[in-house]
């Protein structure tokens, strides 16, 4: 598998499916009614028409890498339960923010748990598992004003951590 920077969090458009959808009927609009047959440039619905289908396959490729960087990710949590995003991101080329985003998918997925240290950054309390059905968490409300983590939005509960506990990023 081949990654490339940041490929887990912009490989995938929607826009791009839309500018694909396009180039394809430019492509078969040209061939049927042929629009350029003034010109004699009938050949250019074969060209639109390749560059459609690139397109959509270059989408399709990128949906189908992400599963493999989630599985990548995964089997580092698997080798080394209290490695830090950091650590994994050395191991595996995968750039930190990527590692993040694929980090938050896993657990919303249920397929991660654990949480990271407020202090050291590592996980703790690790569990790679298959996605069971979805936990319900309680908000606990406090009086005082409440730390926020700039990546995931989980509340920070202590004072002094210096790494989100959910998603590990440095606060």
């Amino acid at each position: 598998m081949h990654y490339e920077r940041n490929q887990y969090s912009e490989g995938f458009s929607i826009c791009g499916l839309i500018i694909a959808g396009m180039f394809l009927y430019w492509g078969f609009n040209t061939l049927t009614t042929g629009f350029f047959s003034i010109f004699s440039l009938w050949w250019l619905g074969f060209i639109f028409i390749g560059i459609g289908i690139a397109i959509i396959s270059g989408q399709i490729y990128a949906l189908a890498n992400r599963s493999d960087l989630r599985n990548v990710v995964k089997y580092e949590f698997g080798e080394n339960p209290n490695a830090s995003i950091e650590e994994i991101s050395a191991n595996t080329g995968i750039t930190v923010k990527d590692v993040r985003a694929i980090i938050l998918d896993l657990k919303a997925r249920g397929e991660l748990k654990g949480k990271f240290s407020s202090k050291t950054g590592e996980m703790k309390y690790t569990q790679v598992s298959q996605p069971p059905e979805p936990v319900v968490e309680t908000v606990e409300k406090e009086e005082k004003k409440e730390q926020y983590c700039p990546s995931c939005g989980t509340p920070v509960k202590k004072e002094e951590a210096m790494y989100c506990a959910y998603c590990g990023t440095k606060l």
